[in-house]
């Protein structure tokens, strides 16, 4: 890393913005919905194009500290199924800082909000599941959810403990 200033990283953001959107105008985006809705933490380790390829299109990714979900990301991740997602998968990773502030006694009182939202995490997983539309879709094999580990090192998708074969 060499050291920035942050008006020199701003400058680098814009600049970087400015490409994307030109190559945007000549590639436009696809109409076509969504039908898988990705999980995954904001760690910068994970790049969801190479988890599962190109997202622009063919995903919803929601970014989330510690995969951690919000009533709103639940409601928002139940519209996305309501308006034609058929696959949600969940994912958490190893090494992840978010896990290791929450078991921290020390850490864990500097960060109370993000220490909550992972202890809530399987909670909050279980409370989407039971949302009424995602019971219903679920029951009529119209929706799978899944919760998969994704290995930081090599963002290979791995078995999440107690959530099930991956396959």
């Amino acid at each position: 890393h060499h050291h920035s200033t942050p008006d020199q990283v701003w400058a680098e953001f814009l600049s970087q913005n400015r490409m994307a959107a030109q190559v945007r105008s000549h590639f436009p985006r696809t109409a076509r919905h969504p039908l898988v809705a990705l999980v995954a933490c904001m760690d910068a380790r994970l790049d969801t194009n190479e988890i599962v390829g190109d997202t622009r299109r063919y995903y919803y990714v929601l970014r989330l500290a510690g995969s951690a979900l919000a009533p709103k990301d639940e409601e928002m991740l139940e519209l996305a199924v309501a308006n034609g997602v058929e696959v949600v998968v969940f994912t958490t990773h190893t090494d992840c800082a978010a896990e290791k502030i929450a078991a921290d006694p020390v850490k864990s009182k500097e960060f109370p909000a993000l220490t909550q939202s992972v202890k809530e995490r399987e909670m909050r997983f279980r409370e989407f599941r039971n949302l009424p539309l995602i019971r219903e879709k679920e029951a009529k094999k119209e929706l799978i959810v899944k919760w998969v580990d994704l290995d930081t090192l090599n963002e290979q998708v791995i078995p999440h403990p107690g959530a099930g074969p991956v396959e």
